[in-house]
C-alpha cells in the first residue's frame, strides 16, 4: 500500500512538471499545489499554441496511458471541441524498445527449460508498443511462432496513471460548469475497462479463440493458432502469419491476389463480425489486417474488441434496415433505445436533423460517398441533440472508418452502403421467420405472464376482501355502477391471464415434443396453442386498453 502511494506521488509530481511546463498554471492551482513546487524553470515554460495544441503535447509527454486515452476520446465530438478533436487525432505513441531477456522470462513464467521447447528465439523485437514487445521465435517441433511479452511493471504505470486520470477529471467536472453537465465520469470509467482488458494477455487469447469460434466454418479468413502451454498473462504465444500487409497493392498482384476481392472480402468479414457475431475487432487498421498467400485475410491483435448484447444488437439491425429504407422515423426510435441517456431538446428537429443525413446519403451517388463525412454527420446529430451512446457505438464508427479506408486505399471504388444490402436482406428474412415470430410471441407471452404478479396492490386488496365478504363502498362514491363494473372486469381480465399462463406452459411442451401431427418442423396443436394463445393476448389488450 505504502509502495503504491509512493508510485501515484512520483507519478503526481511529474504531472505538475508536465502541466507547468506546457503553462497551466491555473489547473495546478486548483490542484492544491503551488507553481513553484514545479521543477520547471520559467524560461522552460511553452506557451506558444492553443490551448489545445498545449493539451496535445502534455498528453504526449505523460506517456502511453494518456496518449491512449487521448486516442480514445479523438472521435468522442460528443464530448468535445471539434478543436480539441483534430488536435488528439494527431497524437502518437512515443515508443521505446526495453532490453527484455525472453528466454529468462519464459523459464521464470513456465518453469521450462527454453532450449527443450525452443530452437530459436529472435532477441531482436519484431515490434514494439506501450504494453508489450514481439518476438519471433520457432518450436522445437518446427512451428514458426511470436511471442508477445508483456513489458515489466507496465501494469502499475497503468494504475498509477489511471488514478491521475481520475483525480484530474474530478478536478475538471468540478470547476468547470461545461465538463460537470459531460458524461466524463462513465467515459472514463468506460477506457479504464478497455484499457485494463487490453493489457491483459489473457483476455487477448481469449478474444482470438471466440474469433476462431465466430468463424470456424468461413473460408474467407484465417486465425492463428494459440500455444496455450507457452501463453498466460504475461506472455502470448501464436502462429506466426507469414502474410502480405494487407494495402501492398504490388504484393498482392505478384501474388496473383485480386487487390479488389481482397477489399470487399476484408468489408464483408468486418461487418460480419458486427451483425452475425456482435463481436468485432476494434482497431483494424492497415498494421493489423494480412493476406496469406492463399488469398485468406487475417486479423491480428485483438487486445481490444467492440462487444455488442443481443439486445442492442437487434436494435441495431433496426437501425441499419431503417437507414437503408430510408426511414427517419424509425432511425430515431432506435438510437433512443440504443442511447445510454439522452436529453433532446427537441424531437421535431432531431428528426429533421435525421432526415437531412438521409437525403444528403441518397442523393449522392454510391461510389462518391465518403463514409467519414456521413459518420461526422451522425456525430454531429447525436451531439446536437444530447444523446450519448454506448462505448461500443463508437468503436463502430471508429472501426467502420478504418476498414474504408484500408479498402479504398486498395480499391477506390469501394462501396461500403451498397455492401450492407445483402446484410439487410439476412436481417429482414430473419426477423419474418416463422421461427422468429414464434420464439418472439413466446417471448412476449411468457414476460405477460410474468407481470401478472405486478397487479396493484390496490386491486388485490379489493379482491381478497371480496373474498372475505368484507368488501364495502362509501356512499360518498361516485358512479357506483362504474365502479362494480371495472371490479368485475379485472376479475374477468385476471381469469383469462390465468387461462393464457396456463395454455402457454400447455403449448411450450408440446411444442418440444415430437409426438402428434406435424406442420413442417413444429407440432400442429403448438401451432393451434400459439394461436390461440395470441386471440387471448388481443382480447386481453383490447379489454385493457377500452377500460
Amino acid at each position: 500500500m505504502f509502495d503504491k502511494q509512493q508510485r501515484k506521488l512520483k507519478r503526481s509530481a511529474r504531472l505538475i512538471s508536465v502541466l507547468s511546463k506546457y503553462g497551466f498554471k491555473d489547473m495546478i492551482a486548483r490542484m492544491g499545489k503551488k507553481p513553484e513546487e514545479s521543477s520547471v524553470n520559467s524560461d522552460e515554460i511553452i506557451s506558444k499554441g492553443t490551448v489545445y495544441e498545449r493539451i496535445r503535447l502534455v498528453l504526449e509527454e505523460l506517456g502511453p496511458t494518456f496518449v491512449k486515452l487521448g486516442q480514445t476520446f479523438s472521435n468522442r465530438e460528443d464530448l468535445l471541441p471539434q478543436e480539441l478533436i483534430q488536435e488528439l487525432q494527431k497524437l502518437q505513441d512515443r515508443v521505446e524498445v526495453v532490453d527484455m531477456n525472453v528466454e529468462e522470462i519464459l523459464e521464470n513464467e513456465f518453469n521450462i527449460l527454453v532450449k527443450e521447447y525452443f530452437s530459436k528465439i529472435v532477441s531482436k523485437p519484431l515490434a514494439t508498443a506501450s504494453i508489450a514487445q514481439v518476438y519471433r521465435a520457432t518450436l522445437i517441433t518446427g512451428e514458426e511462432v511470436i511471442l508477445k511479452v508483456k513489458k515489466p511493471d507496465v501494469l502499475s504505470v497503468i494504475e498509477d496513471d489511471l488514478l491521475l486520470i481520475k483525480d484530474l477529471v474530478k478536478l475538471i467536472s468540478t470547476y468547470s460548469e461545461i465538463a460537470s453537465k459531460l458524461n466524463l465520469k462513465q467515459a472514463i470509467a468506460t477506457f479504464e475497462k478497455s484499457l485494463l482488458e487490453e493489457v491483459s494477455l489473457v483476455n487477448e487469447s481469449n478474444n482470438i479463440k471466440q474469433f476462431a469460434l465466430n468463424f470456424k466454418n468461413n473460408k474467407e479468413t484465417y486465425v492463428p493458432i494459440v500455444y496455450d502451454e507457452f501463453s498466460n498473462n504475461n506472455v502470448l504465444c501464436m502462429e506466426f502469419i507469414d502474410g502480405i500487409k494487407v494495402t501492398d497493392k504490388a504484393e498482392l498482384l505478384n501474388n496473383n491476389i485480386n487487390p479488389v476481392v481482397i477489399s470487399e472480402v476484408g468489408l464483408r468479414l468486418f461487418v460480419s463480425q458486427i451483425l452475425d457475431y456482435g463481436f468485432f475487432h476494434a482497431d483494424p487498421h492497415a498494421g493489423n489486417i494480412l493476406v496469406k498467400k492463399d488469398g485468406r485475410v487475417v486479423f491480428i491483435d485483438f487486445g481490444a474488441v467492440g462487444k455488442i448484447q443481443p439486445n442492442d444488437k437487434e436494435i441495431l439491425e433496426s437501425l441499419i434496415v431503417a437507414f437503408v429504407a430510408k426511414n427517419s422515423n424509425k432511425i430515431v426510435r432506435s438510437l433512443k433505445k440504443m442511447a445510454v441517456s439522452y436529453e433532446i431538446p427537441d424531437d421535431r428537429r432531431f428528426e429533421n436533423d435525421v432526415e437531412e443525413v438521409l437525403n444528403f446519403v441518397h442523393s449522392t451517388s454510391l461510389k462518391n460517398i465518403d463514409p467519414h463525412i456521413i459518420i461526422n454527420k451522425m456525430k454531429d446529430v447525436l451531439k446536437d441533440n444530447q444523446l450519448y451512446m454506448p462505448d461500443y457505438f463508437y468503436l463502430l464508427f471508429k472501426g467502420i472508418g478504418l476498414i474504408e479506408g484500408v479498402g479504398r486505399t486498395i480499391n477506390p471504388d469501394l462501396d461500403i452502403v451498397q455492401s450492407l444490402h445483402p446484410y439487410t436482406k439476412k436481417i429482414l428474412s430473419r426477423k419474418i421467420s416463422p421461427k422468429k415470430i414464434f420464439k418472439s410471441g413466446m417471448d412476449k407471452m411468457l414476460n405477460f405472464t410474468d407481470n401478472i404478479d405486478e397487479i396493484p396492490k390496490e386491486l388485490r386488496s379489493v379482491l381478497q376482501k371480496l373474498d372475505d365478504n368484507k368488501f364495502t363502498i362509501s356512499s360518498e362514491i361516485k358512479n357506483i355502477e362504474k365502479t362494480n363494473q371495472l371490479i368485475k372486469s379485472s376479475i374477468i381480465n385476471l381469469i383469462l391471464a390465468m387461462v393464457l399462463g396456463a395454455n402457454i406452459i400447455a403449448t411450450s411442451i408440446v411444442f418440444v415434443s415430437e409426438s402428434g401431427p406435424r406442420v413442417g418442423e413444429m407440432s400442429l396443436v403448438a401451432v393451434l396453442g400459439f394461436v390461440f394463445s395470441v386471440v387471448l393476448v388481443i382480447i386481453l389488450l383490447l379489454r385493457i386498453t377500452r377500460k
